[in-house]
Formats: structure tokens, sequence, C-alpha cells
């Protein structure tokens, strides 16, 4: 609206979703929770309630600050929309919100909701409608009231209705619009949030990866910022760990060799997509991947959902609650899951049967992490434990380098302990005549065996 529309609507005075406030204090938290279990609204910080403007100091690290206190004092966290408003030569702030669409929304343990112009405190009978009304549907499954249908690719509509048919064996008759209408991605002609997060036209601001090879825990060397729609991203994601794994061939005799990953890649695949499908879109932090030398890291926004415990997890002892409904049903749909709940399993034995150590599950802050690991489970510590007084600490790194990739050559070993080629050659020599590891296979295309 225009400045003299805003001046018309502060004069009309203080509505269901519009309040005046003189400064930013909790009174702020409170309203913007309100609006968030009722309609949406505005509050204007710098009006008082006699509708006077007389405005607000602000400095560029005001508004974050206020911000995060918001988002700090808010359970499920509402991240309001701010603009800064120049009236009358004086600065007025507003915080914009919408109807929460998984409610209710508490402040500090406290719920409110709003009624005519003030915050009522909602009884318990009140929170628990208002919960009973959400508890069968999902976030994903609101309309999304930032977008259109032109936001969407009608191109990737189709490729996921072809995808089914191919799946199915059977024709799909209806016009893309149709077909999203019945699967309930579009609802009173709008987008949903699950939609709009699938068929993305283009950049999606809310889908936000970060994936990158680090070096140490500092020092990074790749990376890429994914921002597309979810089934583009779980290809993107894993075609840029892929690249950054390292591969053994192995010749079996057949026609043609083995690759050999350092890592499942299955479970990865399986890891990136558990990632997209169960992750807490509403949380503005991003998903971030870190690949190191001897680990993948995966963290996602949201901890696990439903009451689930990482114990649960771990024994297999839990029934499979969904965060995201449509978007899980999607990518059922096409094949991508299996069969809901049978992800974190499938992971543990992905990777016992690739032979590498068994992945981590924990809680970090208000987020959920995965590591894989490149060691090779059942692999001891006999060979050192040993040899102690035999071997030299380089010695030792080059035994731990030869378990982890057994077709690593001379030149790799010298460039990861950082010393010469032909010193190399002379430890190897002696772990050789030692008994500590022997060569199989020619030089070209054999391997390393570490021995006892």
């Amino acid at each position: 609206m225009n400045k003299q529309q805003f001046i018309n609507s502060i004069n009309k005075g203080e509505s269901e979703t519009l309040e005046f406030k003189s400064s930013f204090n909790k009174a702020v938290i409170e309203t913007i929770v309100a609006f968030s279990n009722t309609k949406g609204g505005k509050v204007l910080i710098g009006v008082q309630d006699s509708k006077e403007i007389i405005g607000v100091d602000i400095t560029e690290e005001t508004i974050q600050k206020w911000l995060n206190e918001v988002k700090q004092n808010t359970h499920p966290q509402v991240i309001p929309i701010v603009n800064i408003e120049n009236i009358l030569e004086k600065k007025i702030v507003v915080f914009e919100v919408s109807e929460y669409p998984v409610k209710p929304v508490s402040f500090k343990n406290k719920y409110y909701k709003r009624v005519l112009n003030s915050n009522h405190l909602m009884s318990l009978d009140e929170i628990s409608n208002e919960h009973l009304k959400t508890m069968n549907s999902s976030w994903d499954f609101y309309p999304d009231p930032n977008h259109t249908y032109q936001d969407l690719s009608e191109q990737k509509v189709t490729e996921f209705m072809k995808t089914i048919e191919s799946g199915s064996q059977s024709k799909i008759t209806l016009a893309p619009t149709d077909f999203l209408s019945k699967f309930e991605m579009i609802r009173d002609h709008q987008p949903t949030f699950g939609a709009y997060l699938l068929f993305a036209n283009d950049y999606c601001a809310i889908s936000d990866m970060q994936v990158g090879r680090f070096k140490s825990e500092i020092n990074i060397i790749d990376s890429i910022s994914i921002s597309t729609n979810l089934f583009q991203e779980v290809n993107e994601v894993i075609s840029f760990i892929k690249k950054h794994l390292m591969v053994e061939y192995i010749i079996t005799g057949d026609p043609q060799r083995i690759e050999r990953f350092d890592y499942p890649l299955d479970a990865i695949r399986e890891v990136v997509i558990n990632m997209i499908v169960h992750r807490d879109y509403r949380d503005s932090s991003a998903s971030i991947i870190k690949i190191f030398d001897n680990r993948i890291e995966f963290f996602n926004p949201g901890k696990l959902y439903g009451n689930l415990t990482i114990r649960d997890l771990i024994t297999d002892n839990y029934t499979s609650q969904t965060r995201n409904k449509l978007i899980a049903k999607a990518f059922k749909e096409i094949g991508l899951i299996e069969r809901y709940g049978s992800g974190i399993k499938r992971i543990f034995t992905l990777c016992k049967d690739y032979g590498v150590k068994e992945p981590l599950f924990e809680e970090v802050a208000q987020g959920f992490k995965v590591v894989l690991f490149k060691q090779k489970d059942k692999v001891t510590d006999k060979v050192t434990d040993k040899v102690t007084d035999r071997v030299t600490n380089n010695q030792r790194k080059m035994i731990g380098l030869i378990k982890d990739n057994q077709f690593i050559t001379t030149k790799q070993i010298a460039e990861k302990i950082n010393i010469s080629q032909r010193k190399v050659k002379e430890n190897i020599a002696k772990l050789k005549q030692n008994g500590l590891v022997k060569r199989v296979g020619s030089t070209k295309t054999g391997y390393w065996e570490v021995t006892e």
C-alpha cells in the first residue's frame, strides 16, 4: 500500500489483524503468536494506542535482534516478514505474519488467539481443538500464499505423471492441474507448500541445501548451494557427493571391472532422500552436508518427529510418523521410497553389508545429524597393537591408509602423510619385510593387503 493508505489504516485503529506498539517488547511477540493462531496480521512498532505516529530509532542490527527474539520465544518458530515504513519523517517497523498452518503456536508455553482487537489466552479445550484440526494433516498440505500455479513447472508435473504411469502400467488421462488437484497438491485453486517444493519452476527459496568437501573442520575445497525442486535436488546432491568419493576398480576376470566406492552409494542415496522428505521446511536453516576424508556428515533442520528417539531408531522399535505427508506420498508414488519407516533400518543394513562401520545418528541443536564412516567394520587394531615397538608413526599411518583403500598408490600415500614417494617405498619395503603388508597381484593392477 502507498503512504496515504498506510496512514488511513492507522486512523481506523486496532483490529483483529492490526496492533499498535510504541516499542518492541514481549507484548509484540504475544501479539505475533495470537495472529499466527487466528487469521494473521500486522504489528506496527512506532505507533501509540492513540494512533499517534512516534516512530522508532533502529540500526542495522536492531531488526535482526528483534527477529531472533521472536524466533527463540515461539514454538513452532515463527519468522515474521519485516518492512520499514517512513511516515511523516518517522520510521515504523511492520511485523507481518500469516495464519500458521500447524497450530497452536506458543509464546513461552502459553497460547494466545486474537479476538477483535485484543489477545486472549487460550483455554485447554481451545488448544486441544486447534491441535485436532491439524493432526490428520501436515504442513505441506496447506496452500502456499506466496506462490501460484505459474510458479510450478508443468513439465516437471508431466514427468512425474509419466513416471507413475510407467510404474503402474496404466495411463493417466488427467490434465496436470486436475492431476495435482486430485492429489490435493492444489487446494482452493492454490498450490500447496508441498507442490511448490516438489515442482518449483526455478529457484526454490525454502529448499536450500549446502554441500561441501572439507580437508579439515574449517578448510573447504569445493562446495555447492542447491535451491531447486526436491526431485532435482536428490540427483544434484548425490552427483556432487559421488564426485568427491574415492573409487576402487576390482578386476574379477569378467570383461567389465567392478567399481567399489569407499562408501555404499545406496546408503548415501537413502540418507539424502530421508533428509529431503523429512526435513522441517518451516525452519529457515539450510540442510548441510560435509564430506571429510574419513566421514560424511548430514545435518537437517528439525529434530526427530512424533516423540521418536535415537534408541527407537537403532532398535527399529517404532511406528513411522511422517512430518511431510504429501512429499512422502509423492516420493513413494515414483518408487524413491519403498515403504514408510524403512529408511533407517535400510541404512544400517547397507553399511553392514558393505563392510563399513555402522552409521551414527544424533540430535544436534534444533536438528538431526547422520554420519557415514569410511572406516571398515571388524578391522581390528591387532596389527598396530602387536608391532607398536617395531613400526614408526609414518608406518602406522600407511597401514591405516591401506586399510581404508587397498588400491592406494605410493604417490597418494606420500601426498596424504606429507613425505617423499621414495620414503614411502622404503617404509613399504620394511613393512613387507616384517610381514605386516603384502602386495597381491601386479604393480599396476594389484592391491595391498594388511596381514597379521
